[in-house]
């Protein structure tokens, strides 16, 4: 069985090292980088399966970092170690296209769980090399690649996150393309928020609740030009979109 390649970008040297020791003796083939700019080099040189990342980092942030990744890959998953648990900075994370979030301090064993679950996650979902490479394909000239799905007067691009109007693009954050996603694939019918939460977060704890409350709060504004498109809240259980 191949080891999985991690990629941890951490500034603090004493814990990088205690983190990069310790998964590579549970079998994790290990790289490490201690800013934002030599984490962004060594993950195009890597092609990690899994990014762990500091947010509060010199020269670059996380945030920027995952920011400028996500440009070119949509799909390697990502995990941040942040000290910051304030909603607001949570939805950030998860908008640029984190898929789960660590609070310091934490225990290695849980990171090593998280890690893992991710990389589980990532192989169910069958993803094609041509959708790891990204890219924007015009509606024009689609290729196998691409997903559009039509959402009353809107498209979705889930490939590259794109949504459109009237020949006008606007970009979406990778959790907001997958929850719209999910929610424009059951039209017409509720998707629970459990099934949401545990596809897309990994668990469905009271704080990713909140987080997804915000987001479908985000895309109602989003998709505001057409009357006839409703995100509702079907009260304890989940959402449904009509359109």
């Amino acid at each position: 069985m191949n080891k999985i390649k991690v990629l941890l970008v951490e500034d603090e040297t004493s814990l990088a090292m205690i983190l990069s020791d310790t998964l590579e003796a549970q079998g994790f083939e290990m790289r490490t980088a201690h800013d934002g700019e030599e984490g962004l080099r060594m993950f195009a040189e890597q092609k990690p399966d899994v990014l762990v990342a500091d947010v509060m980092m010199p020269k670059m942030d996380g945030f920027e970092m995952v920011r400028r990744i996500r440009k070119t890959d949509s799909r390697t998953p990502v995990l941040f170690l942040t000290a910051r648990s304030a909603v607001n900075d949570v939805v950030e994370g998860f908008e640029l296209g984190g898929n789960d979030y660590l609070k310091k301090p934490f225990a290695i064993q849980e990171l090593i769980v998280r890690i893992k679950s991710l990389c589980h996650r990532a192989s169910a979902g069958n993803i094609s090399s041509e959708e790891q490479e990204g890219g924007n394909v015009s509606p024009d000239n689609p290729n196998a690649a691409d997903q559009w799905l039509s959402i009353g007067r809107y498209r979705l691009n889930v490939t590259s996150q794109i949504l459109q109007l009237d020949g006008k693009d606007t970009e979406l954050s990778h959790r907001e393309s997958e929850i719209l996603r999910m929610l424009v694939e059951s039209k017409n019918n509720v998707v629970e928020s459990k099934d949401i939460l545990l596809q897309l977060w990994g668990d469905d704890s009271f704080f990713n609740s909140r987080s997804l409350h915000v987001f479908i709060t985000k895309l109602r504004h989003k998709l505001s030009a057409d009357e006839n498109i409703r995100i509702i809240n079907v009260r304890g259980i989940g959402y449904k979109m009509i359109c």
